[in-house]
This record gives C-alpha cells, structure tokens and sequence, in this order.
C-alpha cells in the first residue's frame, strides 16, 4: 500500500488554494478600465496629501476611507463617480451642524 507524501496542515492549505485559485477564471480589464483606475488612484493620492495638515474630526475618517479605497482597488465592486467625489471631497468638508431644538435668545 502506498500512500501519497504526507503533507503538513500548511502545505494542504496551500495545495487547496492553488487548485481553487487554478479553477477561477481570470477577470480581464479593459484599457478604459485601467485609465479610470489609474485616474482615480492619482486624485485618491493627491486627496491624501492634500490632507495631511487639516485639523477636525472629519479628516481622520475621511483619510481613513481615502486609504480602504486604494487597499480595496482590486475589488469588484467599486464605487460610482459620485460616491468616489464625495470620498475626495470627505477630509476637507466638515460635516453639517446638527440642529437642535434650543430656543435660547
């Protein structure tokens, strides 16, 4: 009887993703595509350095977003033009004001 090479719990993790990623099929991107992405890229990095010296609460997580956004690039799903406007334009618009219902004169 003679059984295949025993192989680590590592190794079958790698064996396993090798044959799963071997079975997808490999997603082709268009030249528009890439020229969008690269558009955006350059604007998401410019937003960033931009940024880098504003003051306010608002920054923080806008800068935050602007940084998921360039780890998240080859994702599916990506956002539309004007969410990724509004994504540009979170570090330097602070939020509104909320109102409140005191009536003091």
């Amino acid at each position: 009887m003679a059984t295949g090479p025993k192989l680590t719990p590592l190794q079958e993790v790698e064996a396993r993703r090798a044959a799963a990623a071997a079975d997808k099929p490999k997603r082709v991107i268009s030249e528009e595509e890439k020229a969008t992405r690269k558009d955006r890229v350059t604007k998401a990095k410019d937003a960033l350095a931009r940024s880098v010296g504003a003051k306010g609460d608002w920054v923080i997580t806008g800068r935050a977003a602007l940084k998921t956004y360039l780890q998240r690039l080859n994702e599916p799903k990506q956002p539309d033009d004007a969410q990724f406007e509004a994504l540009l334009a979170a570090p330097f618009t602070p939020p509104p004001k909320k109102k409140t219902n005191d009536r003091r004169f």
